[in-house]
């Protein structure tokens, strides 16, 4: 259900008197009903907390509460430091092919901005040495970076290259060109493998995505190989209250459902 919808259905479900709404629930009423007649358009900004503090007459705990419901519900999308904005209808990801999310941010009409956080050459850990097959210790290319929509961050990207199939990878210019992009056009691979789950971010995800600790993520691990040889490993975190991951596919004709 999107924002409009949810306002909608909110402000339908209003009828004959009932108990006495909470403070809290009259202001999220408000900005439902905003949304719902058009007021408020996707992308919009939501008056603040002190806008809303003044004009109900209200204790600010009382609209950050309201606030911060509405986007635990994906009607709003919070950015710390500034405002509160109606959410657009969550973006989809494909999962059966190696998404430009670069790409599908501008067939969409809006801004994308890669923002490379770090790079560099580092041991591969247990876990990096089982993903990519190789020895642990083993010296391996670790990137870093955030993908914003319409300056709003939609992804984390934390990946780990094989550099013994992608030795100029460090050498790139990722302001220019996405990490994925890159090897995508440069580098050959016939399998790929993706797996998506449902976690809660750490710290340091939530401090890039803009986000609270306790909000879920949906993050997509993907691995690639040339020849049965690994070539990357990259997590894909997404704040779950801005993106869903999808596909559709065409099958040859088969009995069941």
């Amino acid at each position: 259900m999107n924002a409009r919808d949810h306002a909608q259905r909110r402000a339908s479900s209003h009828g004959a008197p009932t108990t006495p709404v909470a403070l809290y629930q009259q202001v999220k009423d408000h900005v439902l009903q905003k949304i719902g007649n058009g007021s408020l358009t996707a992308g919009a900004r939501v008056p603040s907390e002190q806008e809303l503090v003044q004009e109900f007459g209200v204790a600010r705990m009382t609209v950050n509460r309201a606030l911060r419901e509405l986007a635990e519900q994906g009607v709003i999308v919070r950015v710390a430091g500034v405002g509160s904005f109606v959410a657009e209808e969550k973006p989809q990801s494909t999962l059966l092919r190696i998404a430009n999310i670069g790409e599908e941010i501008t067939q969409r009409g809006h801004d994308h901005r890669f923002e490379l956080i770090s790079m560099r050459r580092a041991s591969a850990s247990p876990e990096v040495a089982a993903a990519l097959d190789l020895a642990v210790g083993a010296s391996v290319f670790h990137l870093q970076g955030v993908h914003f929509e319409n300056e709003v961050p939609v992804q984390l990207e934390d990946r780990y290259v094989n550099p013994r199939l992608v030795p100029d990878f460090m050498e790139q210019d990722f302001s220019a060109v996405q990490p994925s992009v890159y090897l995508v056009r440069n580098v050959q691979y016939d399998q790929i493998e993706h797996v998506v789950d449902a976690i809660l971010p750490t710290a340091e995800q939530a401090h890039w995505l803009q986000m609270a600790a306790d909000q879920p993520c949906l993050m997509l691990t993907r691995r690639t190989w040339l020849r049965g040889v690994p070539i990357t490993w990259v997590h894909c975190v997404h704040p779950g209250m801005r993106y869903r991951l999808g596909s559709r596919f065409r099958t040859d004709p088969v009995h069941g459902g």
